[in-house]
């Protein structure tokens, strides 16, 4: 094992450090570190601790091969004071654990300890180990040591990182910890550095009064992606506030029905809505597990922020409205309620580690739980599994209702407005999915009628939608006023027509490019875009509105 050789340099050449010592200079204490460097390297270079993402490997290797000796000396006031003590009458130096009560060679009791303090990285450095106990071998060093995984900033990879490798291997003969997680820095939504003299620091504890913990930590999480920094904006957690908001909401929506826990999902009498969100939380139950124990916090967070808003609040829980409303106690309405349970239960637990707070707040009200969500197991494989069968079934019926809403907003048509539609499906097996959901499909996408016809026609006025595996057309005729809807289209074209014109006037006049803020361009542009696109929707409801009036 290597050893730590601290020495004070003489004035002029150091024998030890090969180095030409400044008269100022002449107090300092130094570690000799290539040996502890290469056990610190040889540690990485082997996988015994990895640095996430690995691409700061790099940064780390560089420091650790070019070290020089560590000046652990620093001559300021505050600090853990070295350990040394310098005879006044003989000038021996003595280095203890212990303050010494007399000079081991002459005898004076006139010691004098060094005046100057350990440098701030070296008492660092001693971090994981000396927390717990050490040099004694406590229970909790024991059990401790090695840690999991160190979570920082790359800025102090080799301030840090690297010191507490050294220190750990040579004192404890093992590794401080088995991963390195280098976080993002998070700055403005510019992507500048946070500085209080350019005025654009984020003070979080404003944003968590403002949008609340939860809200904050959501954002912070969910653009966490590896090697990228964080713009952080205020906008973006408000919009995350909105997710809290939702799924508080829905929390007060499925308390309203449920009164008890379920020990079990009743398989034999689940609908495809049933099956479908059990599935799709095994899926995102395994694959968020994956993300987290890859540091892929991002990604972790986008799944379950996508599972929790628009498959559980947006689709099934409006899908299974006419089932819970039901006032008689069905087969299929208590299947309903088991399915519920556990797929909200184990949504809230997906959910804690990125909002604590709110999901311990509806754990508490929700029936059939006990103690802290803290405690609550990671969500197990729900019968009757992972089901892509089912899955693909569902999304058929999702597509086909997402195209017969996506008709009533294009043409205008008034939710309280039922339509008819027909559906020519290009295979047998979409045709049976839909007709067997065509209740479902029904209430969602607000219809009087959903035929099916495998040799349909399209008929006079209808719009057509088009998924994959079918054609659906939807029946427009004494709905709406084409002639009426062609003349409104053409008139909201001719006037988005004339703004674009004048902002491409804009985007197009190199002095407004050049002396206008950043900002303001980059808004103009956002703007544009914008605009152009809903212009082009509306040219696109305009070409089928003139198809269907042929």
């Amino acid at each position: 094992m290597a050893r730590i050789e601290p020495h004070r340099h003489s004035v002029g050449h150091c024998y030890r450090c090969k180095t030409v010592v400044e008269p100022n200079l002449s107090r300092q204490w130094f570690v000799k570190t290539k040996p502890l460097a290469e056990k610190a390297i040889a540690a990485v270079e082997t996988g015994k601790t990895r640095i996430i993402p690995e691409s700061w490997t790099k940064t780390y290797y560089e420091w650790m091969y070019n070290i020089r000796d560590w000046c652990i000396s620093r001559q300021i006031w505050w600090g853990h004071q070295i350990p040394a003590w310098t005879c006044q009458a003989c000038r021996r130096m003595v280095v203890a654990l212990d303050t010494p009560d007399v000079c081991p060679d002459c005898g004076s009791t006139d010691l004098v300890q060094e005046t100057d303090v350990l440098d701030t990285w070296f008492s660092s450095a001693l971090w994981p180990f000396s927390t717990m106990g050490w040099p004694d071998q406590t229970p909790l060093l024991k059990t401790y040591y090695p840690t999991s995984v160190l979570v920082t900033g790359f800025d102090i990879l080799f301030f840090w990182v690297a010191r507490m490798m050294m220190m750990g291997i040579h004192f404890m003969g093992e590794i401080p910890f088995k991963d390195v997680y280098v976080h993002a820095l998070v700055r403005d939504e510019e992507g500048k550095k946070m500085s209080k003299s350019k005025g654009n620091v984020i003070d979080p504890l404003n944003v968590i009064d403002q949008y609340g913990t939860d809200a904050f930590r959501f954002t912070l999480a969910a653009f966490a992606a590896q090697g990228r920094d964080v713009k952080m904006s205020e906008k973006r957690v408000e919009g995350y506030r909105h997710f809290i908001n939702k799924l508080w909401n829905a929390a007060r929506f499925a308390l309203m029905h449920l009164d008890k826990g379920y020990d079990a999902i009743d398989t034999a009498n689940i609908s495809l809505q049933d099956r479908w969100i059990i599935s799709r939380l095994n899926r995102v139950a395994r694959q968020t597990a994956e993300a987290l124990d890859a540091y892929k916090f991002n990604e972790a967070a986008g799944m379950v922020y996508q599972f929790v808003w628009h498959e559980l609040c947006d689709w099934y829980l409006e899908a299974i409205k006419p089932v819970l409303y039901d006032e008689n106690a069905s087969q299929a309405k208590t299947a309903t309620l088991s399915v519920l349970w556990h797929v909200f239960r184990e949504a809230l637990v997906l959910l804690h580690p990125f909002t604590p707070f709110v999901t311990e707040e509806i754990w508490h009200s929700l029936p059939g739980t006990e103690g802290s969500i803290m405690k609550a197991c990671w969500p197990e494989i729900l019968a009757p599994g992972e089901d892509p069968a089912v899955e693909a079934q569902m999304q058929t019926v999702m597509d086909a209702i997402t195209g017969i809403r996506n008709v009533r907003g294009e043409m205008n048509i008034a939710p309280s407005t039922a339509l008819t539609v027909v559906v020519q499906p290009d295979a047998p097996l979409v045709g049976e999915t839909i007709e067997k959901n065509s209740l479902l499909i029904t209430n969602l996408a607000r219809l009087t009628e959903i035929r099916i016809a495998m040799d349909a026609q399209r008929p006079k006025a209808a719009a057509t939608v088009l998924i994959e595996g079918a054609t659906l057309f939807v029946m427009l005729e004494g709905i709406i006023d084409f002639a009426q809807e062609q003349a409104r289209l053409q008139k909201e074209i001719v006037k988005l027509t004339k703004e674009l014109s004048g902002m491409n006037k804009k985007l197009g006049n190199e002095d407004f490019l050049k002396k206008a803020p950043p900002e303001v361009v980059a808004g103009v542009r956002e703007k544009h875009a914008a605009m152009l696109e809903k212009q082009h929707a509306l040219e696109a409801t305009l070409a089928r509105i003139q198809a269907m009036m042929e």
